[in-house]
């Protein structure tokens, strides 16, 4: 596997953590989800065992560690944004009735830390912590500094559209996005029209919430 790091040993200790996170699983399937050699995936996940960052399962398969629920607590209490929003991104999920993310730049993409399904049974989903691209989709744009509110209709999923816009700093930085997205059929293939007033709200209030 390529290095992204320039540390191989932390980039294919990654690697098996994100395989893990799919569900528990054997050597054998540790090694096919990874590509790694089968020893190095055994000698690494062992040694994430010891850590408490893997461990395993009644079956003997390997399954993320306990640690990593510390960790993710240490971490959400390091950033607050999310929690500070969790109240305004409810309120704005209720109003439109669509699902609402809040997503973060990440270097080159954006990272989803807070994300309120919609009530509806179809509904478009995307999972807290998911890591997506940064150049498609409307919260990309916006956390690309390009606009403040933008629409998007299927741009990276067919069937789904969105819009969002910026929360900033006091000194007027983008920091975040708050989207509303779902099925082109509710939101129409006008999205900004449709809900642009209520994510502006959104956006506003929570850049109000940081001064």
């Amino acid at each position: 596997m390529e290095s992204l790091s320039g540390v191989g040993v932390i980039d294919k200790g990654i690697e098996i953590l994100r395989a893990l996170a799919d569900g528990p699983l054997d050597l054998n399937g540790l090694q096919a989800a990874t590509g790694l050699p089968r020893a190095t995936a055994h000698r690494l996940a062992v040694a994430l065992e010891v850590h408490h960052l893997v461990r395993r399962d009644p079956l003997g398969r390997f399954c993320l560690g306990f640690e990593l629920i510390r960790l993710g607590r240490a971490a959400t209490d390091a950033f607050p944004l999310a929690e500070i929003a969790r109240p305004l991104l409810a309120e704005l999920r209720d109003r439109t009735g669509e699902s609402v993310q809040l997503y973060v730049r990440e270097d080159e993409q954006r990272r989803c830390v807070v994300s309120l399904p919609s009530p509806h049974a179809l509904r478009w989903i995307v999972p807290e912590g998911a890591l997506l691209p940064l150049g498609v989709g409307s919260a990309g744009r916006v956390l690309s500094g390009r606009q403040h509110l933008v629409e998007s209709v299927e741009e990276r999923e067919p069937g789904v559209a969105s819009v969002s816009d910026a929360v900033v700093d006091r000194s007027g930085a983008t920091i975040a996005a708050v989207s509303v997205s779902g099925p082109v059929e509710r939101l129409t293939r006008s999205p900004l029209r449709r809900f642009g007033a209520d994510v502006a709200w959104a956006a506003a209030a929570l850049s109000a919430e940081l001064v």
